[in-house]
């Protein structure tokens, strides 16, 4: 299996915020928003293994800034990090008002995906070389979120989260 760059698997996607996406106060709605945030960050997974993929978690999303009717959405996606079944993707949202040119963050999050075999179970995936430095700041910070979501899962025991013990054991 060949490494990956997160180069690789960039993925930039664009909507344009129509009214069947927006509440009543003319803004992009949540869950419209998640939608082609897991679409983008999935595209991204699928193309770093070259397998279907499934959402395993999606990590707290704070809606910052709103998007609004008429404005144009851009999801901005790729791999931080390959485990062994495992990788998690970043997701930065941009707003933008086409008429004035002003475009804005809206968003951030990571969302972790599981490659599948034919058979539906997990499949190792290819490793990822980061290559910048905010690469490779993201990806050792990648495994202390992961750590964070296993033991909010309850897959891991916080004493077993060796990247985090000093947060959750005193010694």
């Amino acid at each position: 299996m060949q490494s990956k760059k997160p180069q690789d698997s960039f993925v930039v996607m664009s909507e344009l915020v129509l009214p069947n996406d927006t509440n009543t106060l003319g803004n992009l709605m949540g869950g419209r928003l998640m939608h082609w945030m897991d679409i983008a960050a999935a595209i991204a997974a699928q193309k770093h293994c070259n397998c279907p993929v499934v959402t395993a978690s999606v990590d707290n999303i704070s809606f910052n800034t709103p998007i609004k009717l008429g404005y144009l959405l851009t999801i901005e996606a790729k791999l931080t990090r390959a485990f062994t079944t495992s990788m998690e993707v970043y997701l930065r949202v941009y707003g933008e008002d086409m008429h004035t040119q002003y475009k804005y963050l809206s968003n951030e999050a990571y969302l972790t995906f599981v490659a599948l075999d034919h058979n539906s179970r997990a499949r190792k995936v290819p490793e990822l070389i980061p290559e910048t430095d905010r690469e490779k700041g993201m990806y050792e910070d990648a495994l202390r979120r992961r750590q964070v979501r296993l033991i909010l899962g309850g897959k891991m025991k916080p004493e077993d989260a060796g990247e985090l013990r000093s947060l959750f054991i005193k010694e």
